[in-house]
């Protein structure tokens, strides 16, 4: 058996939010979401301030590396500390959240929203299923560099709700990520740019993707929105390219 790597970093399509409690790593090329507990978390503080491996468990550095969180190197490469989050007080499960179905009224706009989240339901399929998030974060970051002009709050309300109406008779999964990344290729489609943002919040771990204005303000969200860090966002002002 070959010995493990002695040095590492962090590859730029992994972002590491720590809200103290839990270290949470995303993959944004493979999709997949690691969570660390803050024994754990203060091996990847330390590994990432020096880029070595030598303090880290040989267990826990060969998950790392296998779930493409790390990658070896053959010097020390130092990467960035991880962002830190917002907490969260402690909700004890009795948060509430507004939830419910209304079948949404067919208008103008619906036809194009269709075409819009036809486009990302072909993006994830279209392809292996542990890189249809990098295919569709690409999508995304293509289309925002066309856009030459930021939409007004009005003008991207109205799109994510056409494209909520369009979900409706969707046949496959539309949730937050699907609505979402819709939402930015529609209004591209008229060059006007949102910045799309996918983000974590605690209690419990739970990852969200929604669009904002460019003045930071969410479109179309609850109150809850605002306890989501965001992790990535494309778009804007605030783009951070894969």
């Amino acid at each position: 058996m070959a010995d493990p790597p002695r040095f590492a970093t962090a590859p730029d399509h992994v972002r590491a939010l720590d809200f103290g409690h839990v270290l949470v790593l995303i993959n944004y090329r493979t999709g997949r979401v690691q969570c660390l507990r803050p024994d754990a978390a203060a091996f990847w503080h330390g590994a990432a301030a020096t880029g070595r491996l030598e303090t880290v468990p040989t267990a826990l550095s060969t998950r790392l590396l296998a779930d493409g969180l790390l990658s070896p190197s053959t010097t020390p490469t130092p990467w960035p500390a991880p962002l830190r989050a917002k907490a969260a007080t402690a909700s004890w499960g009795s948060t509430e959240h507004d939830a419910g179905a209304v079948r949404p009224t067919p208008s103008r706009g619906t036809a194009t929203a269709a075409a819009a989240l036809a486009t990302v339901l072909a993006l994830k399929r279209l392809g292996s299923s542990s890189t249809a998030l990098r295919r569709i974060t690409t999508t995304l970051a293509k289309a925002a560099s066309t856009c030459r002009h930021p939409a007004t709050h009005d003008q991207a309300t109205a799109a994510v709700r056409a494209v909520r109406r369009a979900g409706w008779y969707s046949p496959a999964r539309t949730a937050c990520l699907e609505e979402s990344a819709a939402t930015v290729l529609l209004l591209a489609s008229r060059g006007l740019s949102v910045t799309w943002c996918h983000g974590v919040a605690p209690d419990p771990v739970r990852l969200h993707a929604w669009v904002q204005t460019d003045d930071g303000n969410p479109v179309a969200e609850p109150p809850s929105t605002l306890a989501y860090t965001p992790a990535l966002t494309i778009g804007g002002h605030h783009q951070h390219r894969l």
